[in-house]
């Protein structure tokens, strides 16, 4: 238990097991693809979608994954996660993982700044070329 805001509660509550996670996940994706017409020139200004948009399948999709993957990077670190709820136990715990974990997070993190660093470059070349054309 930890005491925050003078609140007792579970570190790792419900929503560190696969199912509620999922849930939660599909709903934030839906969630997000119904706030997409209000944000579409953000996501655009980002390079975040193109001009077709997304559909609910893409936003589903992400939620989903996420929430599964951030449950399953968590489940070794922690003994207080029940990743199989109502399974209580956590066959997943292997504090020993914790350096692979954080590299694996860290090197995800560098490739995906790489990444979208790559595709802003070709956007402004491909924005370069289309203006020297004209």
């Amino acid at each position: 238990m930890v005491l925050c805001f003078r609140l007792t509660y579970p570190l790792h509550g419900c929503l560190h097991t696969f199912l509620v996670a999922i849930l939660v996940g599909l709903a934030f994706g839906c969630v997000m693809y119904l706030l997409e017409r209000f944000l579409r020139s953000l996501y655009k200004a980002f390079l975040l979608e193109t001009d077709k948009g997304l559909s609910v399948k893409s936003f589903a999709v992400a939620g989903f994954s996420g929430a599964g993957l951030h449950v399953l990077l968590d489940a070794p670190l922690y003994d207080d996660i029940a990743p199989f709820y109502p399974i209580t136990a956590n066959p997943l715990y292997n504090p020993s993982l914790m350096p692979e974990i954080y590299s694996l997070c860290a090197w995800m993190g560098v490739f995906g700044i790489m990444y979208y660093i790559g595709l802003l470059g070709l956007a402004l070349h491909r924005k370069l070329t289309k203006r020297n054309s004209v």
